[in-house]
């Protein structure tokens, strides 16, 4: 139980200290900018990635020993106390992560009998074996023939055919999921084999032999809606080999000029690790030889998320130079409200990403809405997002050039363009809120969908409110609404893309800051006495990711980060703190928690990908934001 911050001496406010940790942290900034302006920090997930990477290269028969051997290392390394892995750092065991890690680890020539591979292995066989792993995780096994095909879903590539009013279209889907499984459709709907020149197996990860195993979506059978997928999921997989041979080619052809289409060269398809692999596995399976263009493109892209040291490497799920290079000038223009070296160097990097003119998956719903967003990753023309947009627009506007003016305006039409029936925002997509997609066997992680969010819909609020154009009061006057009913009966926001309810509610604080409506004041001040109560003893804050799975723990969990703790900061400056002992004891926490580099260190993931599934921490969080709030702080203090 917290106790009242009053029983705590408060830290004496000290302008030389405060400038001292800003000046330190602004160097460690600068010393991670590249040359061109932008910064682009480590995006570091759990153990199944590099996992994956591992099993991608036996696969292909395409193996590098000493890159193996550096993962099977930060596969080790990052095993946890239960013997198996978890989803983020001090996590609960993770069936389909241990699973893949044990397999990976063979693969690059573990002994079964190895101490940490008993561990593993008893852990896995302890929480109902391998025939428990998720989908995603029985695909990969039925590659490498561990498991009969009949254990994944029946994900015919005849789904291109589909009409897009149909129950079931891609383009009904989220922009990840959509990436992911039109080359997926291919390997499933060829049955492909991997090559494995190994051979290795895991049998022994089954309490049951894989053959012999009737059901393996026992655990998929809740709802009278799920068990109609499950029964539809039988029926075509009978009917299967009434489907004409010409009917499957033509399928294949039209899912594969579909994600070649969207290849992005070697940056990778939509940018992320999944739907790369699956491209790349899906290429070679089509008979592209190695030497052509496309397999060499994706080789290379997947090859660019690597990242390796001395003794060790792990591959990342993506890369972040866009949200890490906006976030980064955002606490540079913090400091110097007039752009300095550094900082026009960031904006120009960005300015020259906006995507106006290519063809976008967001274009089959929004066919006359011409461009104006920003993408994640250094290129995805394909899949500009929300957030990043309107998170660089408003940063880019604090700036305050004229110059930039037509930029902005073209943001923010495409972000009005994007706003969804309810009045919030998604990542992606617009009205992306099929639920019952959500419960076909093939969806057991239940991230198919892209619905809007709060924390996005903030970020597009902050935006819209600073730029305030007449034209968008409408679009403003329904996402406050959006906003105000997402907000939860203990005064904070959930957060989609941050862990958890406190980013989500900084998101929406800096957004109603932004707006300066009287009429939202109450739930500011709901939102900022919620922040308060959540303050850990220390002075800081942090939340684990568990409380995805039990909002009990909202704002809990675990000790206190960098991160959350500038973000809590943040939030609280713009629900009108400006001396209070909660904002003074979180300032404190950050000064003195700095280290002597000028940089925060933590290992707590920070975000979730997608979640209760998937997570990851932004290295560059423990950075930009604490640096952004202790000049914030310093700018309050100076005019008071």
């Amino acid at each position: 139980m917290l106790m009242p911050t009053a029983r705590y001496a408060l830290p004496t406010f000290s302008r030389s200290a405060l400038q001292q940790s800003i000046a330190a942290a602004q160097q460690a900034l600068r010393q991670h900018q590249a040359q061109d302006g932008h910064w682009c920090f480590e995006f570091e997930a759990d153990c199944t990635i590099p996992a994956e990477y591992i099993l991608m290269m036996h696969y292909m028969d395409d193996r590098d020993a000493d890159l193996q051997a550096k993962i099977a290392v930060y596969l080790r390394r990052h095993q946890g106390d239960h013997g198996g892995w978890p989803l983020y750092h001090g996590g609960q065991f993770d069936m389909s992560a241990s699973v893949k890690a044990y397999y990976a680890l063979k693969l690059a020539g573990d002994a079964p009998e190895a101490s940490h591979m008993q561990r593993a292995r008893a852990a896995i066989l302890a929480h109902g074996g391998a025939e428990r792993a998720n989908v995603f995780t029985r695909i990969t096994l039925a590659l490498f023939r561990q498991v009969p095909w009949r254990a994944v879903p029946f994900i015919p590539v005849e789904i291109m055919f589909l009409p897009r009013w149909f129950p079931m279209h891609i383009d009904k889907v989220a922009s990840w999921s959509r990436t992911v499984m039109v080359p997926l459709f291919i390997l499933c709907s060829r049955k492909a084999q991997a090559k494995n020149p190994t051979g290795v197996g895991i049998p022994e990860l089954f309490r049951q032999a894989p053959d012999e195993i009737h059901d393996y979506f026992v655990c998929a059978r809740k709802g009278i809606v799920a068990r109609t997928f499950l029964a539809l999921d039988r029926l075509g997989r009978t009917l299967e080999p009434l489907i004409p041979a010409w009917i499957r080619n033509r399928a294949i052809r039209r899912a594969e000029a579909w994600f070649i289409a969207r290849l992005n060269g070697v940056h990778g398809i939509n940018g992320i690790f999944p739907a790369m692999v699956n491209a790349h596995e899906a290429l070679a399976l089509l008979g592209y030889p190695k030497e052509h263009p496309y397999r060499q493109q994706t080789r290379q892209a997947l090859q660019n998320l690597l990242v390796e040291r001395a003794q060790e490497a792990y591959c990342q799920p993506c890369v972040s130079p866009v949200w890490d290079t906006c976030w980064g000038l955002r606490a540079l223009l913090e400091i110097a409200p007039e752009p300095e070296e550094d900082a026009l160097a960031a904006m120009h990097w960005l300015l020259q990403r906006q995507i106006t003119d290519a063809p976008g998956d967001w274009q089959h719903l929004r066919p006359h809405l011409r461009g104006g967003g920003w993408a994640f990753q250094y290129e995805n023309s394909y899949y500009p997002d929300l957030d990043d947009t309107a998170a660089v627009a408003w940063t880019l506007h604090r700036a305050g050039r004229p110059e930039d003016r037509p930029a902005l305006e073209r943001a923010a039409d495409w972000l009005v363009g994007m706003q969804s029936r309810n009045g919030g925002f998604g990542a992606y997509d617009v009205d992306n809120t099929h639920y019952y997609l959500n419960e076909i066997p093939f969806a057991d992680h239940k991230a198919l969908l892209d619905p809007p969010t709060a924390d996005v819909s903030g970020r597009v609020l902050t935006f819209l409110a600073a730029l305030n154009r007449p034209q968008d009061r409408p679009a403003i006057d329904r996402l406050v609404k959006y906003l105000l009913d997402q907000q939860e009966s203990n005064g904070s926001w959930f957060g989609r893309w941050g862990s958890n309810y406190i980013y989500g509610t900084w998101s929406v604080l800096i957004a109603f800051a932004e707006l300066g409506d009287p009429t939202v004041r109450p739930a500011m001040e709901r939102a900022a006495a919620w922040l308060r109560a959540v303050q850990q003893e220390d002075g800081g804050w942090g939340e684990s990711n568990d409380s995805y799975l039990d909002p009990g723990l909202a704002g809990q969990g675990q000790p206190a980060t960098a991160a959350h703790t500038a973000w809590a900061c943040l939030a609280l400056m713009a629900a009108g703190d400006r001396d209070t002992d909660a904002l003074r004891r979180g300032i404190a926490w950050l000064q003195e928690h700095q280290a002597a580099d000028g940089e925060w260190h933590d290992p707590w993931f920070n975000a979730p990908g997608f979640p209760r599934v998937f997570y990851i921490t932004y290295h560059g969080y423990k950075l930009y934001f604490p640096l952004w709030a202790l000049s914030q702080y310093q700018n309050l203090q100076a005019r008071a």
